[in-house]
């Protein structure tokens, strides 16, 4: 009885260590990503395509073996759009969770409020979407997949002189929002620099509902383009104004534009051009192998945040697998080499840690009823 109590006790503690021994190599094959996006909210559609971009990216990683047998864990925390839940959100990734790469946040404001903190920890920090220019003035540590708001706003600008050839340009834009602000201060610079005119500017305050007097204005002004550099769920309440005073001439935007569907914008938007990241109708066979993988596994088409989100996720990868490590110092010199396709461009790195390629302008139409974005030409900033 007693040598059968020894052997039991044996028997269990033999259990206990191949268990342990089990979980340690478990962890030893996973590299984990954690991420910072807004899953509800006011901008949660978003965070929601993100995730759904980076979902299929670590999906298909894995499928093939991983990075050199190591399998991706992909550990998200909703921020609600909100920065100061964003703070809260990565410190819980980075403490609880030991991740040593985040991809986010969304908005500039959320991510801007944990560059800081990023890189005084020296984790890697991956922006998919924001692109205010102070995102990757915290340091080396920082990069984002997205093109910045100067470059856009000239991008915008440039289309609408040349693709549009319009001349008189009317601006409404949010006063308090700094991406707005950006994007116009640049709409400006490169319109008027190729000979185009400001005919008005006018400006509003965040939250408000009511445009028509600013329109009024513009329409007295007579411009054959109108530019309004905001969110989507805003530019939808402005175009409905905008075209019930019969302003009829083609509107212009930026990236914040994307997420337009029948249940939030109806055909005022029609006849609305943006500048986005990428074309689901392009012929890359990059963007045809992405959006065909995402529709089979989401049923829907997939936005630019949702591909910004699965390039993320593959920068890594490429990085890691150049690096031959998941240490963080030299996973962040390999992604500042990385010179290679993704679904959003062909991308390398400036020295501040933005990607340099193209952006496309996309023409908001209706297809089969639905409200859809349709290629319409990618422009260059040299």
């Amino acid at each position: 009885m007693k040598n059968l109590s020894k052997y039991v006790v044996f028997c269990a503690l033999a259990l206990f260590v191949a268990s342990f021994t089990g979980c340690a190599k478990k962890a030893e094959n996973t590299i984990k990503i954690g991420g910072v996006a807004p899953l509800s909210g006011n901008v949660a559609v978003y965070g929601v395509e993100c995730k759904n971009g980076i979902d299929l990216a670590v999906e298909e990683i894995n499928a093939a073996g991983g990075i050199n047998g190591q399998m991706l864990q992909f550990v998200c925390e909703d921020d609600e759009g909100d920065p100061a839940k964003s703070v809260n959100a990565y410190k819980k990734l980075v403490t609880n969770d030991k991740v040593k790469i985040v991809i986010g946040s969304l908005t500039s404001g959320c991510t801007i409020a944990i560059t800081n903190l990023a890189q005084s920890q020296k984790i890697i920090q991956i922006a998919p979407a924001a692109t205010a220019t102070a995102v990757t003035e915290a340091g080396d540590y920082i990069f984002r997949a997205c093109f910045i708001d100067p470059f856009q706003g000239r991008v915008g600008g440039k289309f609408a002189y040349e693709n549009l050839a319009t001349r008189n340009a009317a601006i409404l834009y949010d006063i308090g929002n700094d991406y707005s602000v950006g994007l116009t201060d640049n709409f400006v610079e490169e319109f008027t620099k190729m000979g185009g005119k400001i005919v008005s500017k006018e400006s509003y305050s965040t939250g408000d509902k009511d445009f028509n007097a600013q329109l009024t204005k513009i329409k007295a002004a007579n411009p054959d383009v109108v530019y309004l550099p905001d969110y989507y769920g805003t530019v939808a309440l402005i175009a409905k104004q905008l075209r019930a005073q019969g302003i009829t001439v083609p509107i212009v935007g930026a990236d914040g534009w994307d997420g337009f569907t029948n249940e939030n914008a109806g055909d005022e938007v029609l006849n609305g051009y943006y500048s986005n990241h990428y074309a689901e109708d392009s012929d890359s066979p990059a963007v045809q192998k992405f959006v065909a993988s995402f529709k089979a596994k989401y049923n829907k088409s997939p936005n630019a945040f949702a591909a910004l989100g699965y390039d993320s996720v593959y920068m890594v990868k490429d990085a890691i697998l150049a690096a031959g490590s998941t240490d963080t110092a030299k996973v962040r010199d390999a992604l500042e080499a990385i010179d290679a396709d993704y679904v959003t461009g062909h991308i390398t790195f400036d020295a501040k840690h933005n990607p340099v390629k193209s952006a496309v302008m996309l023409k908001t139409a209706r297809v089969d009823g639905k409200l859809t974005a349709v290629y319409a030409a990618t422009v260059d900033i040299q």
